[in-house]
């Protein structure tokens, strides 16, 4: 690609998004954002300085301290990497509490818009399309059901060497889904500019082609 462009993708947990994103990213050579990881980054900081991440007075007590960047595609939380503390069970059943407070949602939304100003980006997150690319030149919706979505976490965390069960899982991922989507703050949701894509019965692969086709037919 000769010209700046910027691709958002929305998605709910589980939904193959950020896989997907960083494979376009990758095939395009543009720059990957994996604005879900920065909200984890911070819950992360907000756990282990043991505060309650349902009070939001405690949970935005930090942000004025906090430092977030990507580098290499690592991410970075006041200078550390800390790709694999993030993704564990505790931070995915307490990330949708701090990603829901209007403070927390406005610092990441300045340091995402900021990345994007000189690139060409592709960023995934929950409010990508609608607030923080909201004229980003391609848009995509990425889905799946939800017992797909937990099926694909599960083994991602068993791989890992995560201990967790289905049924955990599940539950977490519909507790995410209603927060998302109900909250106050740029809820999780499709905008009619943008394509929506449900990769229950896709693979990767299959999904990466459909978003780079659809790129470069109208480019």
């Amino acid at each position: 690609m000769d010209k700046k462009l910027s691709i958002a993708i929305d998605g709910p947990a589980g939904s193959g998004k950020s896989t997907v994103a960083k494979i376009v990213a990758n095939k395009l050579n543009f720059e990957y954002f994996d604005t879900g990881a920065m909200y984890r980054a911070y819950t992360y900081k907000v756990l282990n300085h043991n505060l309650d991440p349902q009070n939001e007075i405690e949970a935005i007590s930090l942000l004025a301290s906090t430092e977030i960047d990507f580098i290499n595609n690592h991410i970075y939380l006041d200078g550390i990497m800390v790709d694999d503390l993030i993704r564990t069970t505790h931070i995915n059943n307490n990330v949708s509490y701090i990603a829901s407070f209007r403070e927390v949602r406005l610092f990441m939304v300045r340091v995402q818009k900021k990345m994007a100003e000189t690139k060409s980006v592709v960023m995934d997150g929950r409010d990508i399309t609608t607030v923080v690319l909201p004229n980003a030149d391609f848009k995509f919706f990425i889905t799946a059901s939800v017992e797909e979505r937990a099926r694909r976490r599960y083994i991602e965390f068993i791989e890992s060497g995560v201990q967790t069960t289905y049924k955990e899982i599940i539950e977490g991922i519909e507790k995410r889904d209603i927060i998302d989507s109900t909250r106050v703050e740029s809820p999780l949701t499709q905008t009619d500019d943008s394509i929506l894509i449900d990769t229950t019965n896709l693979t990767i692969d299959e999904t990466v082609k459909i978003i780079i086709d659809r790129i470069k037919e109208a480019s």
